[in-house]
């Protein structure tokens, strides 16, 4: 396979792209290492004129509380120093209003002080993961360079979905993955919660779905659900890393396992060629009303469309759902109803959609929603098509924009994290043009994949990572990294052509500097031949 050469490179990004990499062209002739990799891209990044900030055990942390600690568990990960405070220099933590805008912060690291300030307490957070890639070993001692940082990120959304339904994922995975996705400046996690395989939150409401229909995943293996307690610890979780979660409950279709345990809710499977063809690839057999499914056709699923049990049913779960979600946000799902016709998915999305928004949540829904002419007009569309859309996938799209709404972007062919990669480990599918290599996962840009859609039509851009093969929280670091820092700088860093750090070739050099952070913090990222990893 032929890998595909990145843009051209200008002498001044190359230079950049050196700098980032922590060897300045003093360096390369056998000058001194000063300045690591960032990522993502800060808005504006410039390298100091003094001598280095040395940290040792006496180094001094003040200020903000929580940043204090995030700051001190990764620099003891990161060096195995253990900051007493005992000393005169040492690293001031500030919030202040007036440094930007939402999320934003400033770094000055001189050799007497760091000072990180953040406009509010999510950009300070975001000062610290930045304050913990510009950790450099010198000898035997650790420095953070002479710089001056000032960044903001350009979406306000910046998502990762993790499918816990496909196959279940406990508590502390995915608190493991939110600690991955906020070091690199995501904000939102996308539970998607249930599917045709299973369901996976108790509702004092509807008891039945975690007693009948939680019990398997893909393939057999076992299932599970998240108590009321699980499900607030994890989003209590995601907020002390100023992430919110957006639950997803997948519908009309994908619900196969809905009728498990309320079967007067649901169709029969609805089975075709297409789908036998699916069956015979990927094994699992046909489903049957009642018994549960472990294969990875879809489409064949859906709820009652006609029947007022089902928007019962609906109101039950978002209200108890939005009663335990301090987000935003609440995900309907409405992707892939291939068994439902056009005029019974438009009924179902209006009326679905403005139960939510009638619960004082904005709706989120998959781009095929927006071929619903009644839905709400609140809803936000998530565009899961590819980078150049396919089959009228970019009209639907743009029907939540002239609709006065917005779009995140995921587009399935660049960072739809499940992907094979070209080379390394016999995990995901392919399906989405794969296998997805990094630069494909980086050199795309959000403004770019909807004609007539501009950064003001976009809340944000979000990685999903689909769970069919992923089983463990080892398969969700490897088929993850380093492909998420890709999605994480579309969403952060400042648009491709208008920073000499937005090209593939800055970007493989920074990632590939921060290996030992990764390995030192328990990541265990995929090796790609792509990227050129440093070593310690």
């Amino acid at each position: 396979m032929t890998r595909r050469r990145g843009p051209a490179v200008t002498a001044a990004a190359l230079l950049v792209a050196a700098l980032l990499a922590g060897c300045t062209p003093a360096a390369q002739n056998g000058g001194t290492v000063s300045l690591p990799a960032v990522v993502p891209a800060p808005a504006s990044i410039e390298r100091g004129q003094g001598k280095p900030f040395r940290l040792h055990g006496g180094t001094a942390v003040a200020g903000e509380t929580d940043a204090a600690a995030a700051l001190l568990a990764v620099v003891e990960a990161r060096t195995g120093l253990t900051l007493t405070g005992e000393g005169r220099l040492g690293v001031d933590l500030r919030v202040d209003p007036s440094t930007g805008g939402p999320e934003s912060y400033r770094i000055t690291a001189e050799a007497a002080s760091v000072v990180v300030t953040g406009a509010d307490a999510a950009g300070l957070f975001y000062g610290v993961q930045t304050l913990a890639q510009l950790l450099t070993r010198d000898g035997e001692e650790w420095i953070i360079p002479a710089v001056e940082i000032t960044d903001a990120p350009r979406f306000a959304y910046r998502g990762v979905m993790l499918d816990v339904a496909r196959h279940f994922h406990p508590v502390e995975t995915v608190k493991g993955y939110i600690d991955r996705a906020a070091s690199v400046k995501l904000n939102a996690l996308h539970l998607h919660l249930t599917d045709d395989q299973g369901w996976r939150l108790h509702l004092d409401s509807r008891p039945k779905l975690a007693e009948r229909a939680s019990g398997t995943s893909v393939g057999g293996d076992p299932g599970g659900f998240y108590t009321k307690d699980d499900y607030r610890e994890i989003v209590a979780y995601a907020a002390a890393n100023h992430m919110i979660v957006v639950p997803e409950i997948d519908m009309p279709g994908h619900t196969h396992a809905v009728g498990l345990a309320y079967p007067e809710l649901a169709e029969a499977p609805s089975i075709d060629e297409h789908m036998r063809e699916v069956i015979r690839a990927y094994g699992g057999g046909e489903p049957t009303p009642g018994v549960p499914y472990e294969g990875l056709a879809v489409g064949f699923s859906s709820l009652r469309i006609d029947d007022e049990a089902t928007y019962d049913f609906i109101a039950d779960v978002f209200g108890e759902l939005a009663a335990m979600t301090p987000g935003p946000y609440l995900h309907l799902g409405g992707d892939e109803s291939l068994s439902t016709t056009d005029e019974d998915f438009a009924s179902f999305i209006a009326r679905a959609s403005a139960i939510i928004a009638d619960l004082g949540k904005t709706p989120v829904a998959w781009h095929e929603a927006g071929a619903a002419s009644g839905i709400a007009d609140t809803t936000v569309g998530q565009y899961w098509g590819f980078v150049t859309p396919t089959g009228g996938m970019d009209e639907r799209a743009r029907a939540f924009v002239a609709n006065g709404s917005q779009l995140i972007l995921s587009p399935a062919d660049a960072i739809y994290l499940d992907m094979q990669y070209p080379s390394g480990p016999e995990l995901g599918l392919t399906w989405a043009n794969g296998p997805t290599s990094v630069e494909r996962a980086y050199a795309w840009e959000p403004s770019d994949v909807i004609s007539g859609i501009d950064d003001s039509d976009i809340l944000g851009v979000e990685a999903p990572l689909w769970t069919e093969t992923v089983r463990t929280a080892a398969d969700i670091d490897l088929m993850a990294f380093p492909r998420i820092a890709a999605a994480a700088e579309a969403g952060w860093s400042p648009a491709t052509g208008t920073s000499d750090l937005r090209t593939w070739e800055s970007f493989r050099a920074r990632v590939g500097e921060l290996g030992p952070l990764w390995t030192s913090l328990g990541i265990g990222f995929h090796p790609s031949d792509e990227i050129p990893w440093v070593t310690e």
